[in-house]
Parts: C-alpha cells; structure tokens; sequence
C-alpha cells in the first residue's frame, strides 16, 4: 500500500477502505506522508466526491485523531446547534443563551469568519475581555457551572481536521460536500453531545449555492450523526441576502443584545426560533419519547425571551468567559468605527435583490473580515442595513450605513454593495426563510 497507488485510485473514481484512508491520514499526521501528496488526494475527492461509507470513515478518523469530551457526569441533555455559514448570521449567539435557559446543556464549538462569511467566535471577541480560546478543563467546568459555553476548537479536538483544512483552504477544494460534512461532524462529535441541529444555508452567501447541493450536505450530516449516536436535524435555511440588519462584529452583537430584549426583525426571529424548536423537539424526543408541535416549542422559547431568561444567561455567559458583562446594558462600550457613510438608493423602487456574498465582501472590505488566515479583524468595522428585499425605497434614501476606520477602503466597498442591489418597480415574491428540514 503507497500513498500514489491510493491517490490514483481515488483520482480514477475508486472508493478508499478503511484501512485505506486510514493509512493516509495517519501517515499524514505522523509526517510519513507529505502535504503534497494530501493536497493531491483532497483535489481528487473534489472531482470524484466520496461514498457514504467514505465519508462515516472519514469523519471516524478525524474524531479519534483528538481527545473526545465526556460530559456524562454533567446532569442534563446536551445539544449543539451548528451553522454552515453566511453573512450577518449572528443565530448562534442568541440561540445558545436561549436554549441554555431552557434547561438544555449547549457545549459549543465556533469558528471564525474566513472570506465573505463571518465567524461567530471573532463576533464574541469583539466584546471587551470575551475569552474563546479555552482549554480542555476550562470548556467543561464553564458548562457545569452555567449550562453553557461557547468557544473555538480546542488543540485537543479533531487535530486532523485542522491539519486537512488548513490543505483545503490554500487548494481550492474547501467546497466539496463530503469534506465538508467530515470536517463539520467531527468536531461536533467530539462534543460528547446528544443531540444537532444543523442550519444548511442556501444561496448567494452559502458555500452551497444550489438547493440539491444543500440537501445533499443535510442528508450526509444526519446520517453521519444518526450512525454514531447523536440525533442529529437539519433545517435549510436561505442565505440569498444578509441575516437581520446587521454585517460586521461589534454591530451584530449589539443586534444579539437587542434580539436578546425581544426586539429583533423578522428573518432572525423564524430562524432562530425555528433552529430552537428543533433543539427542543430532540430533547423531548430522548427524554421523554414523545414530542409536541413545534409551533409550542416556539411559544416556549418566545416566552423566555419575554420573561427576560435569555437575556440573563446571556449576561452570565459573557462573565464566565472573562468578558464585561456591563456590555449588555451599555452598548456603548462595543468597539465602534471612527466613521460612518450612508450608501444612498440611485432610484426609486422595490428592492428586489440584496446578495448576501457581495454584501459579505464588502464588509470584508471594510476590515470586517479576513481574506487569508493570518488577517486581523477591525471588530468595530461593517454595514447597518436600513432597508432589505421587498421594502421599497425613494430617490436618495439611506439604504444602509458603512462603519470603517480605513478611509481608502470605502469606495471599493460601496462600489460592492452597489452591485449587491438591484431595485425593481414591481414588488417581489416574499422568500421562504426555512426551506426544508432533514431528519
């Protein structure tokens, strides 16, 4: 067995073993195998994609390459919610809070924001002191403590994921769906969780552009969490133009904190309550066997954001993790940009498109984002969106408001958002918010 006879083998449409794929990976890890050869084994999974089979294996190896959290002796049912990515996609942060104060345990694992999609990880960050990078120990006792915690992958877990990704990010094959769903489950496995709600995003600022694409990325991540025990939904959510109205770090923590009293727009709402539902609807179903309309979830959780609970776990969240807590009361004390352009309509109409991807770049622009890894964030920098698709709006009207510091990066990224809009005299079509859900 060589690591060329398995890379033609892959590259001509063959399907890896386990043992196969497990002496790639762990010659890979062990440094036997170089990088090249890997990158090369990566383009052909790209072309040729992977079996199921394939990919549970995958996913197996890339768990067992780190350390599994066992949160067994933490009383409760645990359960994560995860995101495969957009622009203003600020669910998890109000989810999480929300959920915890249902009396669900949420150990979550975030990521940062790479390209036009933002990372929910660097958004906590831009609150004052907010400590992400947690160790092993700190994760678990943060969770037995308040019920939740909310950090980036720790060294300790999937070390292979990393290792693969950092390949896939400079080879052009992060977009591949078995990839994807191997690189996603593992981490999420490694969580010692119970329970998954999945948000497959659809559209313009999605990695999954196309519904069949989404579905399949649904269908392969059910099955993957289903086959090792966790049981796993996935909702498809549309991701054709930025989540609520803000794009940007600071600023969509200060719509968490809004979203968090109750006032928050009504795309952010259905996702977030939906995603909740779901979470409540998989306790239900392993507690108890039995579950109600997930309709009721939604008035429980709506009542909790009512009652003032969220809000409080949430306050409690940012103290665990060394963060102000004051930051929910006086927002104020986020990172604010030194200044602020309006982008003003050109004509007078309905927006019939805001697309999520240019809009993402332009906050890239701004400083909002990274273009490569090794990029550093301005967590004060992004775009306030006044208008949205399907609201109409006159000659001259505000239609969103640029923060930066960097004077020389607004014209590019006006020029981004300009291209992002399209205004049409005819009111368009209201799009569906939740498309479909994979259990």
């Amino acid at each position: 067995m060589t690591a060329y006879e398995l890379i033609k083998k892959k590259r001509d449409g063959g399907e890896l073993t386990k043992q196969e794929l497990e002496f790639l990976m762990k010659g890979y890890m062990e440094g036997r195998i170089p990088d090249y050869q890997i990158s090369s084994l990566l383009m052909a999974i790209y072309f040729q994609g992977m079996t199921e089979e394939e990919t549970f294996t995958l996913t197996e190896i890339m768990l067992r390459s780190g350390r599994i959290f066992d949160l067994s002796f933490i009383e409760g049912i645990k359960i994560d919610k995860h995101s495969t990515g957009g622009v203003g996609d600020k669910v998890s942060i109000i989810l999480a809070p929300l959920l915890a104060s249902a009396g669900i345990m949420v150990p979550m694992i975030s990521g940062r924001g790479l390209g036009h999609t933002g990372g929910t990880a660097d958004k906590l960050e831009s609150i004052p002191g907010f400590r992400v990078e947690l160790s092993y120990n700190e994760f678990i006792e943060i969770i037995e403590k308040h019920g939740l915690a909310m950090a980036t992958q720790t060294p300790e877990i999937a070390p292979l994921d990393r290792m693969l990704y950092s390949l896939r990010d400079v080879t052009a094959t992060v977009d591949s769906i078995p990839l994807i769903a191997s690189s996603i489950m593992s981490k999420k496995l490694a969580e010692g969780i119970q329970g998954l709600v999945l948000d497959v995003k659809c559209g313009s600022g999605a990695f999954m552009k196309g519904l069949e694409a989404a579905r399949e990325l649904a269908r392969l991540m059910v099955s993957t969490g289903n086959k090792y025990g966790v049981k796993t939904i996935a909702v498809i959510t549309d991701m054709s133009e930025p989540l609520g109205r803000t794009v940007g770090n600071a600023l969509e923590i200060k719509e968490c904190i809004l979203a968090l009293r109750g006032r928050w727009p009504e795309d952010l709402k259905e996702i977030t309550l939906t995603l909740g539902s779901w979470a409540l609807w998989i306790r239900d179903k392993l507690t108890l066997g039995e579950t109600v309309e997930i309709n009721e979830y939604k008035k429980l959780l709506e009542g909790l954001i009512e009652d003032g609970s969220a809000f409080s776990k949430f306050v409690e969240l940012i103290g665990a993790q060394g963060g102000d807590p004051e930051v929910a009361f006086r927002q104020g004390l986020l990172p604010s940009a030194r200044f602020q352009e309006h982008i003003l309509s050109q004509e007078e109409g309905y927006i019939s498109e805001l697309d999520a991807e240019l809009v993402g770049r332009a906050a890239v622009v701004l400083g909002a984002g990274r273009k490569t890894k090794e990029d550093s964030i301005d967590h004060s920098a992004g775009i306030v969106l006044n208008k949205k698709t399907g609201d109409y709006v006159k000659r001259g009207e505000p239609i969103a408001i640029m923060h930066f510091n960097r004077q020389e990066a607004f014209p590019e990224a006006k020029d981004l958002f300009m291209k992002a809009l399209k205004i049409r005299p005819e009111q368009p079509e209201k799009k569906k918010m939740i498309i479909e859900v994979t259990q």
